[in-house]
């Protein structure tokens, strides 16, 4: 099932700015490079990125992780218009599989044929997921036991001075953006409750946070 509300909301904030979205955001979305190569992906190994918006960064991971195998969900049906066309344009078809889903209710059986992946990411998504608890226990639940949930997301700011963390948050908050201050209380909480390890680290006095999940 679709929230067909929030659905609509991002088609309506990323309808037009989909087409500049990989422009602009390579200036301020930091970190993304840092998880995908991070991944340890094998050789006929599979990836999920839960919002996987432009499919930027679906395509970098297969070009990190040339023996992998890539899928994708998002709720805008804009933005897969845009990530289909991004990845036949990088001749990826064949390996990067999309579909529309929602973050906190998808049925990757359904979707994919595949009930459980190696890996599966968030990239600046649970700060635009109104049940974004759900959707990190959504996450664990579809990663193989032996396999690790990734997350990159915006910080609170709280290393940086009020000139700067005012406004900036105020800008976030206009495309539906709110950073998440217990994410690490969130991730240590779910990976305890299934027997897993978890780290979360701060990065640049908190501009973002980077979470593992094995």
């Amino acid at each position: 099932m679709v929230d067909g509300d929030h659905a609509t909301r991002m088609d309506r904030i990323y309808g037009g700015q989909r087409h500049i979205y990989d422009l602009t955001r390579k200036y301020y979305l930091f970190g993304r490079d840092r998880l995908i190569d991070g991944l340890d992906l094998h050789a006929g190994g599979t990836l999920l990125e839960i919002g996987c918006g432009t499919g930027r960064n679906l395509v970098r991971a297969a070009r990190a992780w040339p023996g992998a195998r890539l899928y994708g969900i998002d709720i805008s049906a804009a933005m897969l218009t845009t990530a289909r066309a991004n990845v036949a344009a990088a001749g990826l078809s064949d390996r990067i599989t999309l579909a529309q889903g929602d973050a906190a209710g998808f049925d990757a059986q359904a979707l994919f044929g595949v009930m459980r992946f190696d890996r599966v990411m968030f990239s600046y998504t649970l700060s635009m997921i109104p049940p974004w608890r759900e959707a990190l226990e959504q996450g664990l639940a579809v990663t193989r036991d032996t396999g690790r949930l990734a997350v990159v997301d915006f910080g609170t700011q709280s290393g940086w001075p009020a000139i700067w963390r005012k406004p900036f948050l105020a800008w976030l908050a206009h495309f539906d953006v709110t950073p998440r201050a217990d994410l690490a209380a969130e991730v240590s909480r779910i990976a305890a409750s299934h027997d897993r390890k978890s780290e979360t680290q701060k990065l640049w006095r908190d501009y973002s946070q980077i979470a593992w999940v094995a």
